[in-house]
């Protein structure tokens, strides 16, 4: 028998994570058909990694278990990674391309394999090193135990592309949210719904209740929403009671927050969120604790409690004095702010935000080519390539051809004089002789003609561009050039019939 395994199993579960691996529909054409099934974002590369590797690490290093969706052949393959500490539980949820569903959904859907505290997690987040996830697990310890809040958040700085960096066919660069937070407690008290914004996109929409519980809040439209939540097993107890809301970020997480400071539905929810149970609350202990001190603000009748650790801080509970049904949860939505200064985080769920941590990955690697010899011998020795270049292995790159600031996937083939600068091809891509690309990102088994040129463009995967062909700030799709024969036969098929008309 295993002992050292045996006793690990009898340790119980803090955190389970579900991640959610979606089609990735705002990353066409990366993601369209090709073959019979479309390319899941979740697979789509970073650096020659794919995504989910990214995040499944994060999640490793804070000793979670997965529960998510699956990508079958990739975990099970372990092409990439050794997640010798990972517990994956894979699940699928029947939707299409064409009918996805919300958040809200799935997660009632799963509700009842997720029996402790949890961690949502969208497989397209790529967070900063210095945004470690136990610094989000470590506010939402400490905050349910000071005083019962429910969740946790966390909003990253917004890094917005300087104007004309991408073309506007690449799509909209998401705009933020209007977040309202108190800094002292770490509390997440608003967020402007579309509905809010339909209603009145001028101004934003406060109770006094919110103001006169938090009279030193802040205002921003400088963040967005990473859409990791830390949240505690009765949110979902919760979420069946609201069985119409679909969109976890754009309908359940703002109806949250308004209870936390609205006594109505604090009252009337708080046997959902704040089940009786023989857990022995460690609020009073925090307050005697010589880890924390306390404190009173001039325009608050609430006690502050503040930690020497910013990262497992106690803030302040809004209930003190105010005791519902004999209880002091706060049930408050914690929130980490991210800021430029720490780091880059991004979402990858735009072509642009793709194109975006592809470079940033690019400037922490210096000459990055294949380590085995046969994958090096298919690289011309009098190929110019910069040492902000990654090149996958199975690459062959042929004499006179320049590479600078890309990324080459695996099994390419890139001609004799070619030229490539800040693009990302993915895999099995064939660039012919003198072709040059610029600024552009190629889905898998695109083919580039010989001297075409290409200029900020995304391809589809198998897309073919025709020798001498020119081609600028465009998404390229397979049905614009598999129409085209199609096309003319109907032309010729009607000039048939135009002529038996006349011999009539």
């Amino acid at each position: 028998m295993d002992i050292e395994r045996e006793s690990t199993d009898l340790v119980k579960r803090e955190f389970l994570a579900v991640l959610l691996a979606g089609f990735g529909n705002e990353l066409l054409p990366l993601t369209s058909d090709h073959g019979d099934e479309p390319c899941p974002k979740s697979l789509l590369p970073v650096a020659n990694k794919p995504m989910i590797d990214y995040t499944l690490t994060w999640l490793e290093q804070a000793g979670i278990k997965v529960h998510r969706p699956a990508i079958y052949h990739h975990i099970h393959s372990g092409a990439s990674l050794s997640l010798s500490s990972l517990r994956i539980d894979l699940q699928t949820f029947d939707e299409s391309q064409d009918t996805s569903v919300g958040t809200c959904t799935l997660l009632r859907h799963f509700s009842s394999r997720i029996t402790e505290d949890f961690v949502l997690v969208p497989c397209d987040f790529i967070p900063s090193p210095s945004l470690p996830l136990s610094i989000l697990l470590n506010k939402f310890r400490a905050d349910a135990i000071s005083d019962g809040s429910i969740a946790t958040t966390c909003w990253f700085a917004d890094h917005k592309p300087e104007k004309g960096a991408f073309p506007e066919e690449w799509g909209p660069h998401p705009q933020p949210s209007p977040i309202v937070w108190d800094e002292a407690s770490g509390t997440l008290l608003h967020i402007d719904t579309p509905d809010d914004q339909d209603r009145n996109g001028e101004e934003i929409e406060l109770r006094m209740a919110l103001l006169s519980r938090y009279p030193r809040t802040k205002l921003s439209t400088s963040f967005q929403d990473s859409h990791v939540y830390v949240c505690r097993r009765s949110v979902l107890d919760a979420l069946h009671e609201k069985r119409h809301f679909d969109s976890f970020r754009e309908e359940f997480l703002p109806w949250l927050l308004k209870v936390q400071y609205q006594r109505t539905r604090r009252t009337k929810y708080a046997r959902y969120l704040n089940p009786i149970t023989n857990t022995t609350s460690q609020r009073l202990a925090l307050k005697h604790s010589t880890m924390s001190k306390e404190t009173s603000a001039s325009n608050d009748s609430f006690g502050t409690l503040l930690s020497k650790d910013p990262s497992i801080s106690v803030p302040p509970s809004p209930t003190d004095g105010d005791d519902d049904h004999g209880t002091s949860n706060s049930f408050r939505v914690g929130v980490i702010i991210h800021r430029a200064s720490a780091g880059f985080a991004v979402r990858v769920n735009t072509i642009p935000n793709f194109l975006e941590i592809n470079r940033r990955l690019l400037s922490q690697v210096t000459y990055s080519l294949p380590t085995e010899p046969k994958d090096r011998s298919l690289i011309d020795q009098k190929a110019q390539i910069s040492s902000d270049t990654i090149i996958g292995g199975s690459t062959q790159v042929s004499e006179r051809t320049m590479i600078k600031k890309s990324i080459i996937g695996r099994h390419c083939v890139i001609g004799k004089m070619a030229k490539i600068v800040g693009c990302v091809l993915l895999d099995h891509c064939v660039i012919e002789d003198g072709a040059k690309l610029e600024g552009c990102i190629l889905g898998k088994n695109t083919k580039v003609g010989a001297k075409a040129e290409l200029s900020r463009c995304v391809t589809q995967a198998g897309y073919e561009v025709s020798a001498g062909e020119t081609v600028k700030g465009e998404k390229l799709d397979v049905s614009d050039w598999t129409a085209a024969p199609d096309d003319d036969d109907d032309d010729d098929d009607n000039a048939s019939e135009d002529e038996d008309d006349g011999s009539d």
